[in-house]
């Protein structure tokens, strides 16, 4: 859809969230669409990783799931539109239109869910509280790449880190969670939509 409009040029896909990072700190695109629901980092995470290494490229999150808790996760790590996949084929354009023009989007849906949770769309960035009872965004990284099905040496692999620190990530995600075995882990990934069931 996005090819054959005037004034956008695709310059780069990803299948992955950490090969999608890669490709933006690259290619450093004006706006990067993220789903949330990516292979080995999730669109959130992913969102991160690319507002605090690229910071001059707009994120849009695309998501099947319309609730007000993923908007706020949205808005927490730094994305500027979140969109509804109904609502893609009518609205993507304008989506895109906005960012590029560095103002926030969101269709009046997401818009309402915003406002009920008590968050105002603005375009400063809103800062996360990080609480030491939760994975920090390096352990949620991991809590994906676990729930994937993945071993603390791909993981290791996969992050650019030591299998001893890799490790030492899952340890502390299943002291801070209290969890019990793999299974546990899943589920949480689950429920928490770090992953997609």
């Amino acid at each position: 859809m996005l090819e054959d409009q005037p004034g956008f040029t695709i310059c780069g896909e990803a299948m992955t969230g950490l090969e999608a990072v890669n490709k933006a700190r690259e290619l450093r695109p004006d706006v990067v669409v993220l789903d949330v629901g990516m292979p080995e980092l999730n669109g959130l995470e992913a969102a991160r990783r690319i507002r605090r290494e690229v910071p001059g490229a707009e994120v849009l999150i695309l998501t099947m799931h319309d609730s007000a808790q993923l908007a706020r996760a949205a808005l927490a790590v730094g994305a500027s539109g979140f969109l509804l996949k109904t609502d893609m084929g009518r609205t993507v354009l304008s989506a895109l239109e906005h960012l590029r023009q560095r103002k926030p989007f969101f269709t009046s849906k997401v818009a309402g869910l915003v406002q009920d949770s008590g968050l105002r769309p603005s375009t400063s960035r809103i800062a996360e509280v990080q609480d030491a009872s939760r994975p920090t965004p390096r352990e949620r990284e991991v809590v994906q790449l676990l729930a994937e099905g993945k071993s603390n040496k791909e993981i290791a692999a996969a992050l650019g880190i030591s299998v001893h620190t890799a490790e030492t990530h899952r340890s502390n995600v299943m002291r801070k969670l209290g969890l019990r075995s793999m299974s546990e882990m899943v589920r949480y990934a689950i429920r928490e939509r770090i992953i997609e069931p």
